[in-house]
């Protein structure tokens, strides 16, 4: 039995330049990082005494005999593509909702690749498992997703991350101090808005026809470069949130679907309780509002808000990791428990493309 577990995400600036039909022939970036809430998938052989060959769980729960028959569209395309032949049980938990923006349908890419490669025996490298994942949900499963979901959850960490024209993919921790990263997170308050969205939905109303968004794009690519300088400089971390408000005006003008009167109201009341600046997490049109607001001015917030789910959080720098191994023979405990330790470390270690 083999369990992962992969952090959501929280995507600042940039988002949009990540889309493979604009930074193969621009280039793009983004500045991401990774929480601690996570997406977690247990996987095991399934032992041959049950009528069914596969069983996977989710908000459902689903028992087949054959590949073809999972509704689980994300399951299905995997285990096709990997061409997998042994009995097989899935188990997904997670400790926020889908379709929320938070990069969860690559949480869970990443997480299934991840246990299935180490149900194999396998050891993947974070960087390998975010390029595998790419593969598989733009040209396998066919979803209109960039690609900084994937690298984000699967390194894991507070990254500003390069799309190079040709496809090569540069994560670069961002080198600040603990002290002022604690200070950026302190200054950031997470909402659920309530509505479910779903991204590649969102997204093909402006990601299709995306050279017509040249100067957004060029405007969200400048941005990921300004939120870098404020935070690798001693200037006042305010300053950051009132870039959030900037580039939230410019997403707004990607299509009229990434925001909506909800979206709009929950954001306003936000700003006049005291938020200097906020955005739509993932494509837009639904899902977690992230606000910036000071310290003194949170409670005003809370209560302007209250009829929103608020999630404390924090940043997570390890990524997709295994949590628990044990293989199929009789191992006795410390064993396993040796192996396990090795297992993660390699895992753990490996943070930084190759």
């Amino acid at each position: 039995m083999i369990i992962t577990r992969t952090p959501f995400r929280i995507s600042f600036f940039g988002g949009g330049t990540d889309y493979p039909a604009w930074y193969l022939k621009h280039g793009g970036a983004v500045l991401v990082t990774s929480i601690n809430k996570y997406c977690y998938l247990t996987c095991r052989n399934l032992p041959p005494f049950f009528p069914h060959k596969f069983r996977v769980v989710y908000i459902k729960s689903e028992n087949t005999s054959t590949i073809d028959e999972i509704s689980h569209p994300a399951v299905r395309g995997i285990l096709k593509h990997l061409e997998w032949k042994d009995g097989l049980e899935i188990h997904h938990d997670a400790d926020l909702p889908a379709r929320g923006g938070m990069g969860s349908s690559s949480a869970f890419t990443v997480g299934l690749l991840h246990a299935l490669s180490a149900l194999k025996g396998r050891m993947v490298s974070k960087y390998q498992l975010a390029l595998d994942s790419i593969h598989l949900e733009q040209n396998v499963l066919r979803e209109t997703v960039g690609s900084q979901d994937q690298v984000s959850v699967a390194v894991g960490g507070f990254n500003h991350v390069r799309f190079l024209p040709g496809g090569d993919i540069n994560v670069t921790p961002v080198t600040v101090t603990r002290e002022r990263l604690r200070e950026l997170e302190s200054h950031l308050m997470l909402f659920f808005s309530g509505i479910e969205r779903t991204a590649a939905k969102v997204a093909d109303s402006y990601a299709i026809n995306i050279e017509e968004k040249s100067a957004q794009m060029q405007a969200m690519a400048a941005l990921v470069d300004q939120s870098v300088k404020i935070l690798t400089s001693n200037c006042e971390i305010d300053e950051f949130g009132k870039l959030l408000h900037e580039a939230w005006q410019v997403k707004r003008r990607f299509s009229p679907q990434v925001s909506n009167q909800k979206i709009d109201d929950i954001y306003e009341r936000g700003r006049r309780a005291g938020a200097l600046g906020g955005k739509i997490l993932g494509a837009g049109g639904g899902g977690f509002v992230l606000l910036f607001v000071p310290p003194d001015r949170q409670s005003a917030v809370r209560v302007a808000l209250a009829d929103l789910i608020h999630v404390p959080f924090r940043f997570e720098r390890l990524g997709s990791h295994v949590i628990f191994f044990e293989n199929d023979e009789d191992y006795s405990s410390a064993t396993v428990d040796n192996a396990n330790c090795r297992f993660a470390k390699a895992i753990d270690l490996d943070l930084q493309p190759h």
